[in-house]
């Protein structure tokens, strides 16, 4: 699980991670930069009180041409809310215009990697979404109910620091469609995620996330979803400006259903922003 890789992206790092990190406190702060790694999360949560405003938009396919301008002339976008119930529990809402998707989910910190006398080499995080796909792409008397338009995701993100410059992360996926296309396809799939994020200087970093699917849908072909990416750090912003095969913004779409071949010129040029504010003192 250590030799795994990962990435990250946020608010102002110094000032949201990095400031709890001391030369006397056994806890490893600032894995990532923040708590997305490119498509997906990273281990981190936000301080206590933190209410952060995160906008993602992916592009068209930079393989469509100069008639699209190289996929700027399409766009999806994502706003979402993340508020820091504790430092170790957020809950988050965010709405697609992809699909007329609303998500919503919880993240749990369940370890963190410390030094020290009771050493723990690497830091564990829960995440759990629920996505309801609200587009009418369906004749009025085949109407599906709420239960039918709903997927979950599950994931258990382990990370570990090796250095200020270099962090790793594994991502262990399940996701469960309440309604599939054919009886073929699995209502369950298995994914394996890993990313890395390599720091060149104090505010950037390079980033890269894949996720291998272990039993994709049959009725159509589908592809790993691979993403690289630049974070820019800017105080009180992070830019996360990203090279993806995927056109989704949340897990149930980027992870399974990506038709998209990287390395055949099916690229989505994309960027997610963030803004944290302290809307609480932390106790």
């Amino acid at each position: 699980m250590l030799l795994v890789p990962t990435i990250g992206f946020s608010q102002d790092l110094e000032a949201i991670l990095e400031q709890e990190s001391s030369e006397t406190s056994p806890l490893t702060f600032g894995t990532f930069n923040g708590t997305r790694l490119l498509n997906g999360h990273s281990v981190e949560t936000r301080r206590e009180g933190v209410l952060e405003f995160l906008i993602s938009h992916r592009f068209g396919r930079l393989n469509s041409g100069f008639d699209q301008l190289f996929g700027l002339d399409e766009s999806n976008i994502r706003f979402g809310f993340e508020y820091a119930l504790h430092d170790k529990l957020t809950i988050a809402l965010g709405r697609s215009s992809l699909e007329k998707t609303f998500d919503s989910y919880l993240k749990h910190r369940l370890a963190q990697q410390k030094t020290g006398k009771n050493p723990f080499p690497f830091s564990v995080t829960l995440f759990g979404s629920a996505a309801e796909k609200t587009i009418k792409d369906y004749l009025p008397e085949n109407k599906p109910t709420f239960s039918e338009r709903l997927t979950y995701t599950g994931q258990v993100l382990i990370a570990r620091k090796f250095s200020p410059n270099l962090s790793f992360q594994l991502a262990p996926t399940y996701v469960h469609f309440n309604t599939v296309s054919t009886e073929n396809d699995s209502h369950d799939m298995f994914i394996l995620g890993i990313g890395t994020r390599i720091k060149i200087s104090k505010r950037v970093s390079i980033n890269g996330e894949y996720y291998y699917n272990v039993n994709p849908f049959e009725s159509f072909d589908t592809k790993n979803s691979l993403a690289f990416g630049i974070d820019i750090e800017t105080g009180g912003h992070i830019f996360q400006l990203i090279f993806t095969n995927a056109v989704s913004m949340i897990e149930k779409g980027f992870i399974t259903e990506t038709t998209g071949g990287f390395f055949k010129g099916d690229i989505h040029f994309g960027f997610n922003i963030s803004r944290a504010f302290q809307v609480k003192k932390p106790k």
